[in-house]
């Protein structure tokens, strides 16, 4: 055997062990929709339940409506995830569900969970003004945490949410516009990178 083939042989079963122990690459398209789900959100959201930026408060109706908005579009972001997902890893022959997976999971819901807690308690404490910096940076440090369970490169994302989340706190004021350019125009830009990468592939 030359040495060029022992490398290739190297190189193939680096791959296979990669891939046993890191989830398939989420489909670039789930990013591309999720960035254009938030985006029309926010489009609802400003137009009809901001109307002249009032103040919102804990027990408006504007406020119920919002958290119902934000729930419309992190349920179709994760069915529209789920869906391509499984058809991507259908074509790749790839398991959609094991101990990966789990893992995946996890390390992604302990960050994202713990800051919704923290952020629900703020609200009730009548806190408002960090909300938008708290959800980018706790979901950015989900992505990161969950990074090293899935192939690709989301780190990078969760760590573009996670300055986004510190520039929108040291700017109080402009909460809506970071919260729309990290979970609209950066899903939309890191999807497109990673759907052609995939067509690349």
């Amino acid at each position: 055997m030359s040495e060029q083939d022992y490398l290739k042989d190297i190189s193939e079963i680096k791959n296979l062990m990669n891939r046993s122990s890191r989830f398939i690459s989420l489909s670039g398209l789930s990013g591309i929709f999720a960035g254009i789900y938030a985006l029309i959100g926010a489009g609802v959201a400003y137009f009809f339940l901001l109307p002249n930026q009032d103040y919102v408060t804990l027990h408006s109706w504007n406020f119920k409506m919002l958290v119902g908005l934000l729930i419309a579009v992190a349920v179709l972001s994760v069915v529209t995830a789920f869906l391509l997902t499984t058809r991507k890893a259908k074509a790749n022959n790839a398991k959609i569900w094991d101990d990966t997976t789990k893992r995946l999971l996890l390390n992604f819901m302990i960050p994202l969970v713990t800051g919704g807690i923290y952020i629900l308690i703020k609200l009730n404490s009548q806190h408002y003004g960090l909300t938008a910096a708290l959800m980018l940076i706790f979901y950015g440090l989900a992505l990161v945490n969950a990074s090293k369970y899935t192939i690709g490169n989301v780190k990078y994302l969760g760590y573009v949410e996670i300055i986004a989340g510190l520039l929108c706190a040291a700017l109080p004021g402009y909460g809506f516009y970071f919260w729309v350019f990290g979970f609209g125009v950066m899903h939309i830009i890191y999807g497109g990178i990673m759907y052609f990468q995939e067509k690349k592939q």
